[in-house]
């Protein structure tokens, strides 16, 4: 094990790589109730979704930990699985088995560009202020993850300024557009929820600060008590005979290969005057989760050094899968081809990894741990759902501070710098995107250089992704 993952050489242990792989499990453990729930509005089996959404992350995952070596989940994409939902099943009218021929396209075109070395040249093409933005940009959107989930926040809508997405409005399981009359204000403190949180986030800031072994997982441990004895969690409302393995198998069959069938790859492209239509909706997909893992490779590991700079250089210079960023890479692109097959949207790398890395993961023993849990949560779901979001949450606010130290290396005082920068992290936060982050920021870079006279120092690689965001942002306007 230490030969294989490099454990001294990376500055970690097996005991530092288990804690840090079971705390990016439980921050990210969400996924396997939200994604079916989401994904199943549009017709899909909610078992076999579930199903799918396991095996998706423990293969893109476990390729992630054994190929790369690298500490990173994956698992279907939030944001990806609603634009699955809610734009291209409900919003343009395509089935759900013609959707996942367009994430199946997807992935084959992320792994093109990856062998290919687009993706390679994206990342180089970056300008180092707008790496560190996007460093701490990933910070921030962490943060507001952790206070979302903490149930700090509310938000007033104004009367009329909604409207209701999808099925299910008269069983109160619709979801709510709002539109930017939507004004966030602090909750009350009289839930018990929130106050268990914010009891999470005091514990697990006292024991980051007093730098305790494994004070990230300790916190989620003590938090889930604490939130058990508040009722919080009720223990005798848990169904533990859980979801039924076997049923859940036998449902499968019917989002197995259903991406090829001829309700899906098979119909997809029937009608000639919907192929521009289509085209533009797997950029869409493709654009988001080439970014998003960009985005969230560059905002933590740099900073922590699971890329060192011989990677960097490796990555500039060598050949074929000669880095881990190049095995990363890749390892994400396969993902959502396979997370396709089985019938679930985008298989992206998560952002929630940094709770983590902030743990101590530096390895690909990290992503393994992480791999076997999903795995195991298929039997032992009804524990795993013990773990409420008020103990996870306070684990991705701490995580989002430790982030925020790229702010640093940006020179502020300088607006050429700032600008872009700005757009790229603060937006990122409030976009709720990493991908739309990072467009702001380099649509921002491109117009400040070319007023300034120079535009000779973007890249070309720049210019092309600026206009494919634009291009992609007009189409999502229009459609």
């Amino acid at each position: 094990m230490e030969k294989f993952f490099k454990l001294k050489e990376n500055g970690t242990t097996v005991s530092r790589e288990i804690m840090a792989g079971l705390t990016t499990f439980f921050a990210m453990s969400y996924i396997l109730f939200v994604n079916p729930s989401i994904l199943s509005q549009t017709g899909m089996n909610y078992q076999a979704v579930f199903l799918a959404t396991i095996i998706s992350a423990v293969i893109g995952t476990l390729i992630m930990g054994l190929f790369a070596n690298v500490p990173y989940a994956q698992a279907p994409g939030m944001g990806l699985n609603a634009f699955f939902t809610f734009t291209v099943v409900f919003g343009l009218g395509y089935s759900w088995q013609e959707a996942l021929a367009m994430v199946f396209i997807c992935g084959i075109i992320n792994i093109i560009i990856t062998v290919t070395k687009i993706r390679k040249m994206i990342i180089k093409a970056i300008p180092e202020s707008l790496q560190h933005a996007i460093g701490g940009g990933i910070g921030v959107f962490i943060a507001y993850i952790g206070i979302k989930d903490a149930g700090l926040l509310k938000f007033t809508i104004d009367p009329g300024a909604y409207s209701v997405i999808g099925k299910g409005a008269d069983k109160g399981k619709a979801t709510i557009e709002a539109g930017s009359s939507a004004v966030p204000a602090l909750v009350n403190f009289n839930s018990p929820a929130v106050i268990v949180a914010l009891i999470g986030i005091a514990l697990t800031a006292i024991l980051v600060v007093k730098k305790v072994p494994g004070a990230i997982l300790i916190s989620i441990l003590a938090t889930t008590i604490i939130a058990i004895i508040a009722g919080v969690v009720d223990l005798g409302a848990i169904d533990f005979k859980g979801n039924s393995l076997s049923s859940a198998f036998n449902d499968l069959g019917q989002t197995f290969g259903a991406a090829f069938s001829h309700k899906g790859m098979g119909s997809l492209f029937s009608d000639s005057s919907k192929i521009p239509q289509v085209l533009m909706t797997i950029l869409a997909f493709s654009l988001s989760d080439t970014f998003d893992t960009i985005g969230t490779f560059i905002g933590t590991g740099r900073r922590t050094g699971i890329f060192s700079e011989e990677d960097e250089k490796a990555l500039e210079n060598g050949s074929g899968f000669s880095s881990k960023m190049d095995k990363a890479l890749f390892a994400d692109a396969t993902a959502t081809s396979i997370g396709a097959i089985f019938g679930t949207s985008n298989t992206t790398t998560y952002v929630e990894s940094a709770a983590g890395i902030g743990a101590g993961g530096r390895t690909g023993l990290t992503s393994v741990v992480v791999a076997i849990a999903f795995l195991l949560s298929s039997i032992f779901l009804p524990f795993i759902s013990i773990v409420p979001s008020a103990a996870t949450a306070p684990v991705l606010i701490i995580v989002g501070v430790m982030m925020l130290s790229s702010f640093k290396e940006i020179d502020w005082n300088n607006l050429e710098d700032a600008i872009p920068a700005f757009f790229a992290s603060i937006f990122m936060g409030f976009a709720y995107s990493i991908s739309y982050g990072i467009a702001a920021g380099f649509i921002f870079f491109t117009i400040i250089k070319i007023v300034k006279g120079k535009a000779k120092e973007v890249s070309p690689i720049i210019y092309v992704v600026d206009v494919l965001f634009i291009l992609n942002f007009i189409i999502l306007a229009v459609i």
